[in-house]
């Protein structure tokens, strides 16, 4: 008769490995992840405009905030991050970064405050894009979980 010897089960080095470093790849398991859609119809009053833009962000649970824009068919000259539901104007709270002329980041380090997360969680952040014909704004989208 042959016995069968039972040893416990060990992974491979590499699995091992590569779970360790997964884990620690910064990636948050309840980050948001946004897609954001700028127009002209988006802005309070309403701008008629053929510019657009589109963007990806990323909202930690830390309130840190990533992120780029990308638009065209305007000649930017300023991008913020603004506090306020739609249909409503707020206050800037985060300038972006002019990368290039059709890319805006959010700078390194930016954080929302918990009144700022709050409204953000509630749909009550946009960014939108400036230009010398519309200084208020001209493209806008709200930042929607």
């Amino acid at each position: 008769m042959n016995k069968v010897r039972k040893t416990p089960f060990a992974p491979p080095a590499w699995t091992v490995a590569l779970l360790a470093v997964l884990a620690l790849s910064g990636t948050t398991a309840n980050a948001t992840d946004i897609t954001v859609h700028l127009t002209g119809d988006q802005e309070v009053p309403p701008v008629k405009t053929s510019a657009m833009g589109h963007g990806t962000l990323t909202v930690e649970d830390d309130k840190s905030i990533k992120g780029k824009v990308m638009t065209s068919d305007i000649k930017g000259t300023g991008a913020h991050v603004h506090e306020a539901q739609v249909g409503k104007n707020g206050p800037d709270i985060i300038t972006l970064n002019k990368t290039s002329d059709n890319e805006w980041s959010i700078p390194d380090g930016a954080k929302l405050t918990d009144a700022q997360y709050d409204a953000f969680k509630a749909g009550g952040l946009y960014i939108n894009v400036h230009s010398d014909t519309h200084k208020n704004g001209e493209i806008r989208g709200q930042l929607k979980r």
